[in-house]
């Protein structure tokens, strides 16, 4: 079993024991600025109602990326989280 997979089990082990479903949930992401990678990241939570605010580094070579979204499980959670994995150069915080 990969370390991911092992993430993941803890995350959601948390996720349930700390969270009420359904509940807003808070994803925070760092991508490059120089690429469309903030675009592939809005894209995930398109038609969703997710707040999305963006804000550039100082040295604007990155943009972090927050997005509030009301989610009905741990479960649906996780599987944000491995969708954004394809995102090249993408930081999950």
């Amino acid at each position: 079993m990969s370390n991911r997979d092992d993430f993941y089990k803890k995350l959601k082990v948390q996720l349930e024991d700390t969270t009420k479903f359904p509940a807003d949930y808070m994803y925070k992401f760092i991508v490059p600025a120089n690429g469309n990678q903030v675009n592939e990241v809005k894209g995930l939570f398109n038609n969703t109602g997710a707040v999305i605010k963006t804000k550039n580094s100082k040295t604007g070579k990155y943009t972090s990326v927050s997005i509030v979204v009301n989610l009905d499980s741990a479960n649906t959670v996780i599987d944000y989280y491995k969708k954004a994995e394809n995102i090249k150069g993408i930081i999950s915080l």
